[in-house]
């Protein structure tokens, strides 16, 4: 087994188990599963170099390109949801009819799709023929966090691999990697904050997750202190807003670059316009939800912590860069906080049924504050 798929397997015991097998006998199709930030992407694209580096002319060049983000190898082909779901059309045209064709340079064509949860009841249907009855040298990768929105059919025909949540350490070490101008403090706080997401963990590092950490303690120290003139909650949905459209620019862009690339004109050209302007207004809604919901689960961390040292487990913290924040908070009743953190979990909850963002939040902070404060 490779150093790539070495490292990118190091926490997955499991998963290098089943890979270093499959690379004995490769099959056709796999379904890695696993929470987000598990390392799937990485365990995938370190997989695909060893397929592809196999009988190459030159392996260490072949593995290079393929470990490469974006690949320029043309034997790998990498799809990812341009919003919230992948496009029918780019799942025909670029697995389903490309699977048909030889490889271009090496022994094997190998397709990854991030994200299958995201494919549509017809994508999927319309891959099923693909998974079934493959070419010799197609093998397709399957990465999901969600299996259970995958149908039955699709995951019967594909070889599971599953990833576990990582260490709360080994995010943090893969921090010290990547981030090592951080504070180790504000690292280790992230790295427990995150769950074994290692994406999300890093999200939180910089802006505009870091700005919702902050933005969270000091709805939580606001609505405390009795003191929310300010609207503090107004922070939060500015900052989703700001994730919403990056999104949604994001996912126009790559629609219409994909679309420029396959030489789109005239009603091409429009029906792609079209499909970028749903894919950015899809993406959007997506990514400001998902920062919502991150930013009251951010809330309800502080509130967490307030319990675990207002009890005399202050090495519990998940904030534990913000202890000294936390330690001017011990005299308020655990109970209180404990049921303001419901109050968030329940607000969270309300959110995922379309209620009104704006005014649930600030029914919120008020909730809070008339615990909190009494």
């Amino acid at each position: 087994m490779s150093e790539p798929l070495l490292e990118a397997t190091e926490h997955q015991p499991g998963a290098r188990t089943a890979l270093g097998a499959a690379l004995a006998a490769p099959g056709h199709a796999y379904l890695f599963s696993g929470p987000p930030g598990a390392g799937k992407a990485a365990a995938a694209r370190a997989f695909a170099a060893e397929l592809l580096a196999e009988e190459a002319a030159d392996p260490e060049n072949a593995r290079r390109r393929a470990l490469a983000d974006p690949s320029p190898h043309p034997d790998l082909t990498w799809i990812r949801p341009p919003g919230n779901q992948h496009l029918v059309e780019e799942i025909r045209s670029r697995l389903i009819a490309a699977a048909a064709y030889r490889p271009f340079e090496a022994s094997r064509r190998v397709f990854v799709v991030e994200a299958a949860e995201a494919m549509a009841e017809e994508s999927q249907n319309a891959l099923l023929k693909t998974l079934e009855e493959p070419a010799a040298d197609v093998h397709i990768l399957l990465l999901t966090a969600e299996p259970a929105a995958l149908l039955d059919t699709v995951r019967s025909r594909c070889q599971a691999v599953r990833f576990n949540a990582l260490p709360a350490a080994a995010v943090e070490a893969q921090l010290a990697r990547t981030h090592p101008e951080v504070e180790a403090p504000t690292r280790r706080a992230a790295a427990r904050l995150a769950g074994g997401n290692t994406a999300l963990a890093e999200d939180l590092l910089v802006p505009p997750g870091s700005e919702l950490r902050d933005a969270a303690a000091k709805l939580v120290e606001a609505a405390a202190d009795g003191d929310l003139g300010d609207s503090p909650w107004a922070a939060l949905i500015s900052l989703a807003e700001e994730a919403g459209e990056g999104a949604a620019r994001r996912a126009q862009v790559s629609v219409l670059a994909q679309a420029e690339a396959a030489g789109a004109s005239g009603a091409d050209a429009k029906r792609a316009t079209k499909q970028a302007e749903d894919a950015a207004k899809r993406a959007g809604r997506q990514a400001r939800t998902a920062a919502l919901d991150l930013a009251l689960a951010l809330v309800g961390s502080w509130l967490r912590d307030i319990v675990a040292v207002a009890s005399g487990a202050e090495g519990l913290a998940l904030n534990c860069d913000g202890v000294d924040r936390l330690r001017a908070r011990a005299e308020l009743d655990p109970r209180r906080a404990r049921r303001a953190g419901e109050l968030v979990m329940d607000t969270r909850r309300r959110l995922q049924v379309n209620v009104g963002e704006e005014l649930a939040l600030e029914a919120l902070s008020y909730r809070l504050e008339a615990l909190l404060s009494a």
